[in-house]
């Protein structure tokens, strides 16, 4: 067997990467894609390895020759008209070693995991191509294949269906040829197809052909959840690098994006704080029905804004404010508070964030479960210098949350001392008893002048995407401030609109909540099984543990990212919680749950 490995583009989409080098030249975790492939291809039993240039050439060669000492007999190949032609025509160039032996075909773009080659060369099919499940990064040609993994189609990107796209898979680029399959089928048809339509075109127009013409049958080896991934452009670059870094770097590569992780659909993300069983399916529906109108249209300023968020939340247009997300509301507000503020320890940053640590007055509780009371506040603070009470509830990570009642008795405590009482309520809706443990109410609002609630929709309403947040006030000093210093267009339609139909689906979303509440029971009892976990109490959407034994915080999260692919929350970052072995984990479907219950036990043995 052998290799031929397609280099001859020029790779235009990375920019300065590409300008004094070919795509394959480019260093991917700081080793060159085209050394970590042919290392690769050197665990194999490979006679030689065919190499088309092009593009930057010469540097390419030249650097193979300098540096590459491994077991592979390299040959080259060149297209001197790399620029005014396809990949087709490189392979042809290439064709009568195509038809000399068996042959994996590779672009050099492509960065795959160590089982990727070994997986096709030892299936026992003599034509394979290599394929993924279709996902929303991948470009270029798809394929359809029937129940038996016989490819019935090449779908080329001009023909792609996005309604058809739960069918296909992508090729990676990796093809198994035997030497009979080129020499009497394949090259013949290259051939033709080259006279044809001449050299622009791409070689799995041909065999697109012959699926289609010559009931030839090539098989499709689907990669289920191995790595892999195209570099064709600088974010490619970014997310090829995330994928194949480890230990701390892959942690860090992650953490540092601050979301956006759908772009790596295959991991399972434990840091996804949001109501797994909200929206529904019509809901949902509703929006993609107008879409195409949302996406054209301006969406409206903060007056209808607010106007829908009152009736949203069934609270007076005036009290309201609608923000990009809560934490453009946070920024505002927090610009405006003057004096020490109190803060909870551990918290959500955002808030300490806004702040000069000189103004922090900070609270930690003694008890191992972080758990606290308004009494426990009340008493801290009751001889501190503070104009700003911060709450968080239920608190972010911990967990505890304070009822209603004892809210409203810290609140009119710090009314009575003149202290602005800043209830962040993102949780709440995940609490038992949920129906009645908000404090976004007209008479409550109206009652205390001093109260500001804060609360993000992404949570408990499962749509992070719309960047949604809502402050409520009947200080309409504080109201107007921060109205003022926010975008006129703070908003977009899609957000917009969803304030305004979610009110048809009121009834369905306090059925969402409930199944939650129930399945963190079910959760809980799973995770208390974990012998090297103590569970903390919790009324939100995810536990914070302590790690008691076996691992530290810092190497479990390591390991489920490595191992099985799901990110959890190492809270060793969190202020009052360094070095104390502490995790969070959200709470996600019970499919999902069960798959990190698994993950965790597994680690146990």
């Amino acid at each position: 067997m052998q290799a031929i490995i397609l280099a001859a583009g020029m790779g235009r989409r990375l920019g300065d990467y590409t300008r004094d080098n070919t795509k394959c030249m480019v260093e991917m975790g700081g080793v060159k894609i085209i050394d970590r492939l042919l290392a690769q291809l050197g665990k194999l039993d490979l006679k030689r390895v065919v190499i088309v240039t092009g593009y930057k050439g010469d540097n390419l060669r030249s650097h193979l020759r300098d540096n590459y000492h491994g077991p592979l007999n390299l040959e080259f190949v060149d297209n001197p008209i790399y620029d005014k032609t396809n990949n087709i025509y490189s392979l042809s160039l290439a064709k009568e070693q195509l038809t000399e032996d068996d042959t994996l075909l590779i672009e050099s773009d492509l960065v795959v995991s160590d089982r990727l080659l070994p997986m096709i060369v030892e299936n026992d099919n003599p034509d394979v191509a290599l394929v993924a499940k279709y996902e929303s990064w991948m470009d270029g040609t798809m394929v359809r294949i029937d129940a038996e993994n016989n490819i019935v189609n090449f779908v080329p990107k001009q023909a792609f269906n996005f309604e058809d796209s739960s069918k296909y898979y992508k090729t990676v680029n990796i093809y198994k040829f035997s030497a009979n399959f080129s020499r009497n089928v394949y090259v013949p048809f290259l051939d033709a197809y080259c006279a044809v339509l001449g050299r622009n075109q791409y070689y799995e127009e041909v065999l697109r052909v012959i699926t289609l013409v010559s009931g030839y049958t090539i098989k499709a080896l689907p990669i289920g959840k191995e790595k892999w991934y195209e570099i064709d452009d600088v974010q490619d670059l970014d997310i090829a690098e995330t994928i194949f870094a480890e230990d701390d770097e892959m942690l860090h590569r992650f953490n540092m994006r601050y979301g956006g992780h759908w772009r790596f659909p295959k991991m399972l993300d434990y840091c996804y704080l949001v109501n797994p069983y909200f929206p529904t399916p019509h809901l949902r529906d509703e929006l993609r029905a107008n879409f195409d109108t949302l996406l054209c249209e301006y969406p409206s300023g903060m007056f209808v804004n607010s106007l829908l968020a009152g009736k949203y939340f069934g609270v007076k247009q005036q009290y309201m404010v609608v923000g990009n997300g809560a934490a453009e509301l946070i920024k505002s507000m927090m610009e405006l508070c003057q004096g020490g503020v109190g803060v909870v320890y551990p918290t959500f940053e955002e808030y300490p964030h806004r702040l000069s640590r000189d103004r922090i007055v900070a609270y930690m509780p003694e008890s191992e479960d972080l758990s606290y009371t308004a009494d426990d506040l009340m008493r801290f603070y009751a001889d501190k210098q503070i104009s700003t009470l911060l709450l968080i509830n239920p608190d972010n990570p911990s967990g505890n949350f304070i009822p209603v009642d004892d809210v409203l008795r810290l609140c009119q405590w710090c009314k009575e001392r003149a202290i602005r009482f800043v209830v962040d309520e993102s949780f709440v809706d995940f609490t038992d008893n949920f129906e009645r443990n908000s404090l976004l109410h007209n008479d409550i609002l109206a009652a205390n002048s001093n109260l500001v609630v804060m609360k993000s929709i992404s949570k408990s309403y499962g749509v992070p995407g719309l960047r949604l947040g809502v402050m409520a006030s009947c200080d309409k000093q504080l109201t107007d401030f921060v109205k003022k210093d926010i975008a006129i267009w703070n908003i977009n339609s899609f957000a917009e609109f969803y304030m305004q139909i979610f009110n048809k689906y009121e009834a369905d979303y306090r059925q969402a909540c409930h199944r939650f509440v129930a399945e963190r029971k079910r959760f809980e009892r799973g995770l208390r099984k974990i012998p090297y976990l103590k569970v903390l109490p919790t009324q939100a959407n995810y536990f914070c543990c302590r790690v008691t034994d076996r691992y530290t915080s810092a190497e479990l999260t390591k390991l489920l990212l490595a191992r099985f692919n799901i990110m959890i929350k190492d809270c060793d970052c969190k202020t009052g919680l360094a070095g104390k072995n502490y995790i969070r984990v959200s709470i996600r479907n019970q499919a999902d749950n069960d798959t990190l219950l698994e993950a965790l036990n597994i680690l146990a043995k």
